[in-house]
């Protein structure tokens, strides 16, 4: 499991996409989502502007497991 350390309360998951990597763009982002490969705290998530905050456990299939510190 990585750990990604953010400075605010919360990030939006299609930034977090682009901040780890996995996505280029936000339209990128918003394909990646749409798939249903990402999981947050163990359920799928499809909105792209889900607020991501401290100790969430984010997965996506192909990529790993991410937690948010």
């Amino acid at each position: 499991m990585k750990k990604i350390s953010i400075e605010t309360e919360y990030i939006k998951l299609d930034q977090l996409l682009k901040l780890i990597g996995i996505a280029q763009t936000g339209g990128q982002a918003k394909m990646i989502i749409k798939e249903g490969i990402v999981r947050v705290n163990n359920e799928v998530a499809y909105e792209r502007g889900k607020k991501i905050r401290k100790d969430d456990v984010i997965e996506v299939e192909g990529y790993g497991l991410y937690k948010i510190i």
